[in-house]
């Protein structure tokens, strides 16, 4: 944290543009509370699938991707991170899956280590894509992440109003999240 700052970094699980999912990213960055930077991470679906061939931290001949350096120094330069995930055939999305993975090196020393995560998310099915959010905090929390339970945003697409994100309860629920996080990252400091 720097001069009061906080500084957050946003994970969408979803490549589509128009997505409720980046969407609700946008929410978290355009109301987010006077000292805190949001930064919605990009580029995800470019990176290329973990393997250690490529990771320096596994293998000292490997030459770690551009776009993994991108998203380790972002992340680890964070004081936070808000993973936002729909869900796909009941679980994470591979390109969500996938960026963990990769910040969760070098072991015990990844870009999340002891960073507070929450995880949100907005999916078609009853459930509001409970499923992929529980596999994301499993996921994120064996990585290294400190993840905070009770940031808890589940979106049932199917039931959005015509404001869609914009509808004032939505938007305090991720304005609620953000500050969970800010509040993680104060006990941290």
């Amino acid at each position: 944290m720097s001069e009061g700052n906080v500084e957050i970094a946003v994970l969408v699980g979803s490549l589509r543009k128009g997505s409720i999912n980046r969407q609700l990213a946008q929410v978290a960055a355009d109301n987010a509370p006077q000292g805190v930077h949001v930064t919605i991470v990009e580029g995800l679906g470019e990176l290329p699938f973990y393997s250690e061939d490529h990771d320096p931290s596994s293998d000292d001949d490997a030459i770690l991707p551009a776009g993994v350096a991108v998203l380790r120094e972002t992340v680890g330069a964070a004081d936070a991170v808000l993973l936002i995930t729909p869900e796909y055939n009941g679980t994470i999305p591979a390109v969500l899956k996938n960026a963990i993975d990769w910040l969760s090196r070098p072991y015990g020393a990844g870009a999340v280590s002891n960073k507070p995560v929450g995880v949100i998310g907005a999916a078609l099915g009853r459930f509001a894509g409970t499923w992929s959010r529980e596999d994301t905090r499993k996921s994120v929390g064996i990585a290294g992440g400190r993840v905070i339970e009770d940031v808890e945003v589940g979106v049932q697409t199917s039931t959005l109003g015509d404001s869609g994100v914009s509808d004032p309860g939505l938007v305090g629920q991720v304005v609620a999240a953000v500050n969970r996080l800010v509040d993680e990252v104060a006990v941290a400091a």
